[in-house]
Order: structure tokens, then C-alpha cells, then sequence
């Protein structure tokens, strides 16, 4: 169980920089961190990092995909987590 969090707190860090490195990206006009793999990181139990990033970095806040998708990824994270809880694998 220390491990799992060990792990989701390393990867939510790792998802809540790479909504700073966008950010930055964009306002350099650097070539950019695809939408797709944002929300796939999201998805892969990195919603809070995703999330906070968001809120952090004022990125992707008007984004309707964004929007629905990242607190969707939320539950769906808290479901896997629940799951791997109730099943005692964790």
C-alpha cells in the first residue's frame, strides 16, 4: 500500500509539471504537449496531478475537453483505487 502511494504521488507530480511544461511551451510557442496524451496521463491515475495543473497554471481552464474529461479521469481513478482496495491487492 506504501509503495501504491509512493508511486501515485511521484506520477501526480510528474502530470502536475507536465501541465507547467504546456503552459510554458505555449506561451514560447514551442512545439506542444499533445491534448491527447494530457487526458491519457489523466486517465492512467494522474487526475490530481492533471487537475492541479490546471488550477496552478490557469491551463486548459476553457477547454470543454478538459473540463469534463479530467474530473471524469477523477472518478474513474478513485473507482480503480477502491477496486484494488476492496479486492485486497493493494
Amino acid at each position: 500500500m506504501k509503495l501504491l502511494i509512493l508511486l501515485m504521488v511521484i506520477w501526480n507530480l510528474i502530470t502536475f509539471f507536465m501541465m507547467g511544461l504546456d503552459k510554458w511551451k505555449a506561451k514560447k510557442e514551442k512545439q506542444r504537449i499533445p491534448e491527447r496524451t494530457l487526458i491519457e496521463c489523466s486517465f492512467i491515475m494522474g487526475a490530481i496531478g492533471i487537475g492541479a495543473g490546471m488550477l496552478a497554471f490557469h491551463h486548459k481552464t476553457r477547454k470543454l475537453k478538459f473540463q469534463i474529461l479530467v474530473p471524469l479521469s477523477l472518478v474513474v481513478n478513485g473507482l480503480v483505487i477502491y477496486g484494488l482496495v476492496a479486492l485486497e491487492i493493494v
